[in-house]
């Protein structure tokens, strides 16, 4: 507990990401863990659900259900929780997997893949009637997603390019164009991972090995960071009922002996108090 930060579950996940808040509960995964989190944030109750492989992302549906990303694909899943269908993606490549996931304003799911030591991945759309465009090739992690309070503005982190891009958006048509960098990370201490945008447009950062969430302005200019007892900060979503509270996902993952002892707290959820309000996740209408 600090002035900064405080504990919301202290799961010890593995590889803790992909926070969304549905208006009621926040949704979250431990994607080595093979865990899809449920958590009250009021009460701090956690509801877990063991999918039995690696899971990346969870997206509510908005008829019920929800979507989440496997390694070879995105599974659709029932009210009840069953996999009705899934969605293959980069399925022929055992390198591979699915990784951050988020839905635009109108609600078409952005997923992207990550391959280790090389930039073979890309970033996907899947549209309201579950057709799959690539967006983003040659990517090597594909990470945060969000987008501005107007739609007009897609924002992407490729993590090994160490930067966070900002396309021009088209939100009728669901095309992202004019892709540039708005903040380089290259001389920071950590790697830029997931992040959210919040009700005035700013973007926040989960730092990997930075100990810290950061917000940026619209032009890319630093304006706040909050420090974490965790040097693997994953991932944020705005959430809580006045979406007025920030919650950081984090990982515990490749920490050594030495390491461990010193971040007892790695792999919990945070909350933070951002000092303004967010965005509600928008479901998956697919």
């Amino acid at each position: 507990m600090s002035s900064e930060w405080e504990v919301v579950v202290d799961s010890g996940a593995v590889l803790g990401e992909g926070p969304h808040w549905d208006g009621e509960r926040l949704w979250w995964v431990d994607i080595d863990g093979h865990l899809i989190h449920r958590t009250d944030v009021g009460d701090r109750s956690d509801e877990v659900i063991d999918v039995g492989e690696k899971v990346s992302s969870v997206i509510p549906r908005r008829g019920g259900g929800f979507a989440a990303g496997y390694s070879d694909g995105v599974g659709l899943h029932s009210p009840d929780g069953l996999q009705e269908s899934r969605l293959p993606i980069e399925a022929g490549d055992a390198q591979s997997r699915m990784n951050d996931a988020k839905c635009d304003p109108r609600g078409r799911l952005y997923t992207g893949t990550m391959t280790p030591g090389g930039a073979t991945s890309a970033l996907y759309r899947v549209d309201h009637d579950l057709g799959v465009a690539t967006v983003v090739g040659g990517v090597g992690i594909s990470n945060g997603l969000g987008w501005s309070p107007d739609g007009t503005r897609m924002y992407y982190i490729d993590t090994p390019v160490l930067r966070l891009d900002v396309f021009d958006y088209d939100l009728q048509r669901g095309l992202c164009e004019n892709r540039r960098p708005l903040v380089d990370f290259a001389d920071q201490t950590g790697a830029p991972d997931g992040l959210a945008v919040d009700a005035e447009g700013c973007i926040w950062v989960a730092l990997w090995q930075g100990w810290a969430v950061q917000r940026y302005d619209p032009e890319g200019e630093l304006m706040r960071q909050i420090s974490l007892p965790v040097s693997k900060a994953t991932s944020c979503a705005f959430g809580g009922p006045d979406l007025d509270r920030l919650f950081v996902t984090s990982a515990s993952v490749e920490l050594d002996g030495a390491e461990r002892p010193d971040q007892p707290l790695a792999g919990a959820l945070f909350e933070v108090s951002p000092g303004c309000r967010g965005q509600i996740g928008v479901p998956f209408d697919g």
